[in-house]
């Protein structure tokens, strides 16, 4: 079958994620026959690299041979065994490598399936853990612009109101915090203020504050300081409330070290892991906390205090198989250096954007950069026609509204990042 009737079949009987179905009446879905590195190919031998890593997941380009030998290796031996009462080597292995590799005092590892599971579980821990500990604590807190995933628990401790507005009324009870405007020190020191009036008026209800480390994902890419995760963290020890790290697009090397928590020096009380773990190849998600956690759910069964959460494909032998490659990646290429490399060829391309009178502002921290655009309403969609260009020359970007962002595997050349971000250019360019 060709490109033309693949999109038939596909259109006659798929509901596509994130999509307005009608717009496939104008816009041709890209059927992909095979991937391989950064390039994705279609059934009629058109290529595109894939500069968002397929939502932000794939780390080591596609069909990646060490990652496909130990999902091969690994299906032969064991597919899936429950893991409750049962275990088996790959998730005890994973748990063990994704302890030693977080900051200290994440010591506990519960496994889920995506990352909007991920959320759920550390909100649920967070509320039971004091609720375990005879505190009524019904409110949760999160960073204005924020956005945690599309699950009911996780949309609501969001802050995209294009995801949210309609589900309002099923929504749990959250309220937000200023995100820092910038990385600047007096945008850091505004919102830590504003972060303090809250948790003095209403620490005493709130379970949890959840923040992206750094960079805000869905919410455009909006980047602040370290400093602010720093001051975060002493606030919400000092009354009690818990500090949930979202890092399920920041981990694994996207922002300059393994994960953004690492920039500020801080140990969260949560960490929600998803995305890259298994190298863009299964999905599986990892919650990490701490003893004290743990231990405000350990008791006899008969007090039940017991954390009675579950999904059939919890700690998956093949996605932990894929991960445990993918972590053996991060420990012999020396990835982290290279990608520093990388940043630092990014950065240099993205110097030229500042000069069109049409971008508002260029951001960068680590392997995700970003070109915010100026002068255009959001009904002009005008990161569509950037995608239709960009498409046309064999790059795969997805805007997010008024704002280009490239966030590529960790495979890519600098030749392939010049030529990326110069097509790119180009899109902007002629709007």
């Amino acid at each position: 079958m060709n490109n033309r009737e693949w999109m038939e079949e596909d259109l006659r009987y798929l509901w596509h994620p994130c999509t307005q179905m009608k717009d496939h009446e104008r816009l041709p879905l890209v059927p992909i026959e095979r991937a391989q590195g950064v390039w994705l190919y279609d059934f009629e031998g058109r290529r595109y690299l894939d500069a968002i890593s397929s939502w932000w997941v794939n780390l080591f380009g596609h069909a990646n041979p060490r990652i496909v030998s130990a999902v091969s290796r690994q299906a032969r031996e064991l597919e899936h065994v429950l893991l409750a009462g049962f275990t088996h080597p790959p998730a005890v292995t994973l748990a063990k490598k994704l302890v030693k590799l977080t900051p200290e005092g994440l010591t506990k590892v519960f496994y889920a399936d995506n990352g909007s599971s991920a959320v759920e579980v550390a909100l649920k821990m967070s509320y039971h853990f004091h609720r375990n500990r005879g505190e009524e604590r019904p409110l949760f807190l999160s960073l204005s612009n924020s956005y945690h995933g599309e699950t009911l628990g996780a949309l609501s401790v969001g802050d995209v109101e294009l995801y949210k507005a309609t589900y309002a009324p099923l929504l749990i009870a959250n309220i937000q915090t200023p995100v820092p405007r910038d990385k600047s020190s007096e945008a850091t020191a505004e919102a830590l203020a504003a972060l303090e009036e809250i948790l003095e008026r209403r620490g005493h209800e709130i379970s949890a504050l959840i923040v992206e480390p750094l960079v805000q994902g869905a919410g455009g890419m909006h980047m602040y300081s370290p400093e602010y995760l720093r001051g975060a963290r002493m606030l919400t020890s000092r009354y009690g409330v818990h500090l949930i790290a979202d890092e399920i697009m920041t981990g694994f090397g996207r922002t300059g070290t393994m994960f953004a928590c690492e920039q500020a020096r801080i140990t969260p009380d949560f960490m929600t892991l998803s995305k890259g773990l298994t190298g863009g190849f299964l999905p599986l998600s990892a919650v990490l906390t701490s003893d004290e956690v743990y231990g405000a759910f350990y008791c006899d069964y008969n007090e039940y205090k017991a954390f009675l959460h579950s999904h059939s494909y919890t700690g998956n032998p093949i996605a932990c198989a894929a991960a445990l490659a993918t972590l053996e990646i991060f420990e012999s290429d020396d990835v982290l250096e290279k990608n520093r490399e990388k940043s630092e060829r990014i950065a240099q391309n993205l110097q030229k954007f500042t000069k069109l009178d049409n971008v508002e502002e260029v951001r960068q921290t680590g392997m995700i950069a970003a070109v915010e655009l100026a002068g255009y309403a959001p009904e002009e969609r005008i990161g569509l026609e950037v995608y239709r260009y960009v498409l046309e020359h064999e790059v795969l970007l997805r805007p997010l509204g008024n704002v280009i962002y490239f966030m590529p595997p960790y495979v890519i050349t600098d030749e392939q990042i010049d030529r990326m971000m110069e097509v790119a250019y180009e899109g902007i360019e002629r709007l």
